[in-house]
């Protein structure tokens, strides 16, 4: 079922410690959100066909907040809605991730620059720790832990840029970019080089250095894309090779 209870409407969840947290969400978005971390960690594939009556039963709610949240995820790219076949996850192409990468490289290294320019002392400690924290987890091989730390430190340098229109124009991209790089962490080979990109980047910060952040990050962004269009290609020829045999 959905995490948590509800009582008067509203649903409730627990943190780790217990402690019971009241979203007042729409019940919609709330099976959004969960639909979202499906589709983001792979355990909905690309281009498979999503059977409501299934999820219906799996996440305990009925039909019709599960259709109003796909219609959500489908103004995100994230599900595909063709009338009289029902839904389907939307497939992660190369042309599409090489056009997202594009953006989002310019995007971040920008937050960085800004960040690196506008960040107290104390929000940088605050980075340190998340580094800190993503570092342990790269070296034990935690990859959901390694991805968790990694996309946090990727939104809070967005954030502490400190630019409304720069974080608006991430946030529409964010979740597509989630996507990819999950799909990149869990397939790909760069760990290595990708924390030393992280690396470079404090290293930056703590020598209040905004160009060089800049270049760092941008260069992760670029990296990061190219890997991850290299293991597209191998993932979508694979698929073609077993759908050919199949017949």
């Amino acid at each position: 079922m959905l995490e948590g209870s509800h009582t008067r409407g509203e649903r409730h969840r627990r943190t780790k410690r217990g402690k019971v947290v009241i979203s007042r969400e729409p019940l919609h978005l709330q099976v959004a959100e969960r639909l979202r971390q499906m589709i983001v960690s792979g355990e909905l594939a690309p281009e498979e066909k999503i059977r409501v009556g299934d999820l219906s039963g799996t996440l305990g709610v009925s039909l019709t907040p599960l259709r109003e949240a796909l219609k959500v995820l489908a103004t995100e790219h994230l599900v595909e809605l063709t009338p009289n076949r029902g839904a389907r996850v939307a497939p992660l192409t190369v042309a599409e991730t090489e056009d997202l990468f594009e953006v989002m490289a310019e995007l971040e290294a920008l937050a960085a620059k800004l960040s690196c320019q506008r960040m107290t002392n104390d929000q940088l400690q605050e980075i340190e720790g998340l580094h800190s924290e993503m570092k342990d987890y790269f070296q034990s091989g935690e990859k959901d832990g390694y991805f968790a730390c990694n996309r946090e430190i990727h939104d809070k340098i967005v954030t502490l840029a400190g630019n409304p229109i720069l974080i608006n124009a991430r946030k529409q991209l964010s979740v597509r970019a989630e996507r990819v790089r999950y799909f990149s962490v869990a397939k790909g080979t760069r760990r290595d080089e990708a924390m030393q990109d992280h690396e470079d980047l404090m290293s930056a910060f703590r020598a209040r250095n905004a160009d060089a952040a800049h270049d760092v990050w941008r260069q992760h962004l670029v990296r990061s894309g190219r890997e991850t269009c290299e293991v597209l290609r191998e993932f979508n020829e694979q698929i073609l090779s077993e759908k050919e045999s199949a017949g």
